[in-house]
């Protein structure tokens, strides 16, 4: 009588090397190695994007991990670009220069329609600015509606036609300030709830995110919400650091980089009520550009005016080991 294995064949695929496109679930048994393996759901994951024309941090940034842009930047120091890149998911191209190179500005909006406010002009100027820039996918315009306050370093979020920025550095002072931006004109809204340069921000005007940053008595793990006009405490970060970029909303964010270790890799999502560690980036950024959602993210540019893009999806999947043999 013939036996089950005859008839059906083994339950388990046995092969002698991986199958090069596994699918989702997929089980087989490596003769070579001796163990068992499948292809899986790993959870959110960072892998290397298509590198920039030109290195920077501290820049612009906006859209999605498909469809997204950034602009301005330090590409040395004291050395700011007005340069603007467009990414599709693959490959970074040339768009419309700002009409003035600056870096640690406040930018929101997307690939077709962003906006870039205030920050620090470098050689030869050495100055804060106070001037604000919309792109139309094309070119870029100054408009008449100046930051309140030349300063650099803070953050902004939510669209070209409504924006908010907040903390920053306005000289020596470390400053609350918030303001909205309404496609041609800046307000002046609640303060957050403790003075900061240098945080990341992300969500819309009427539910935007906050986090990190550096403050009176040093770097801070401190998130606050926002509804458009009063900010309230969230959850801290795991991680204390200021630089730090993300990509998402309010109640669904991914923060990664910052300034540790020199450059952090470290990567955290938000939930709305408290901060997860999530996988570290592959390499660690100073003060990259974000760009995307909390489960397709772009970090771009950093640390010592670098190229490299690095990008976040999850889920991600990926051949991995069942058994030890």
């Amino acid at each position: 009588m013939a036996t089950y294995k005859e008839i059906k064949g083994d339950l388990v695929e046995r092969v002698a090397t991986d199958p090069a496109n596994p699918g989702v679930g997929d089980i087989w048994y490596n003769t070579t190695t001796g163990v068992l393996k499948g292809y899986r759901n790993i959870g959110g994951a960072w892998a290397s994007g298509g590198n920039l024309t030109l290195g920077r941090r501290s820049a612009g940034g906006g859209g999605t991990l498909t469809s997204g842009i950034t602009f301005g930047g330090s590409y040395g120091s004291q050395l700011d670009t007005n340069t603007t890149e467009e990414y599709n998911g693959s490959t970074w191209t040339a768009g419309g220069n700002m009409n003035t190179a600056r870096a640690r500005f406040a930018s929101a909006g997307t690939q077709t329609a962003a906006v870039g406010s205030a920050g620090y002009l470098g050689n030869p100027s050495y100055t804060n600015s106070t001037a604000t820039e919309e792109y139309d996918g094309s070119s870029w315009t100054t408009v008449p509606g100046s930051y309140p306050t030349a300063g650099r370093d803070m953050t902004g979020a939510g669209t070209q036609t409504a924006a908010f920025a907040a903390g920053g550095k306005f000289g020596p002072v470390i400053s609350t300030a918030t303001n909205n931006y309404n496609g041609t004109s800046w307000t002046s809204s609640g303060n957050l709830g403790g003075a900061r340069y240098g945080l990341g921000g992300t969500g819309t005007q009427t539910a935007g995110l906050v986090f990190g940053g550096e403050g009176p008595t040093g770097d801070t793990a401190s998130t606050e919400e926002y509804n458009g006009s009063t900010w309230t405490a969230g959850g801290n970060l795991n991680t204390t650091r200021t630089g730090a970029r993300g990509a998402g909303i309010q109640t669904s964010t991914l923060a990664f980089g910052g300034n540790l270790a020199p450059n952090n890799t470290s990567t955290e999502s938000y939930d709305g009520t408290s901060w997860t560690n999530e996988q570290n980036l592959i390499t660690g950024v100073l003060n990259p550009a974000g760009i995307g959602v909390q489960t397709a993210a772009g970090s771009v540019g950093g640390g010592a005016f670098l190229n490299i893009t690095q990008e976040y999806n999850d889920p991600s999947f990926a051949t991995r080991t069942l058994t030890t043999s």
